[in-house]
């Protein structure tokens, strides 16, 4: 799953149809298929970036002896821990009601 879909959508239609209005009166109808072609290929340059990247993390990680599900678990208790003793910390500091 990629970062694009994972985001929530704000966007109605109503307002997805006035930016196009908008495009369409600032650049014109025979333009917006090069932009739009222009965009993608952008996009597609970024995603292939990233994924490049994460394999070359993924990889440097997962050395002999090394699991990714279990770093993952580790990093998750670690960061309860602190959680938890951040809370307990901040109790007596948190204005009352």
């Amino acid at each position: 799953m990629n970062w694009i879909t994972t985001l929530p959508m704000f966007i109605s239609f109503t307002e997805t149809a006035f930016i196009a209005f908008i495009l369409v009166m600032l650049f014109g109808a025979d333009k917006i298929p090069e932009i739009a072609k222009g965009l993608g290929k952008g996009l597609r340059g970024i995603r292939s970036a990233t994924d490049e990247i994460k394999q070359e993390v993924v990889k440097s990680v997962s050395g002999p002896g090394t699991d990714i599900k279990e770093l993952s678990n580790d990093f998750k208790t670690k960061g309860n821990h602190i959680k938890k003793e951040l809370e307990e910390f901040s109790g007596p500091v948190k204005r009352r009601s």
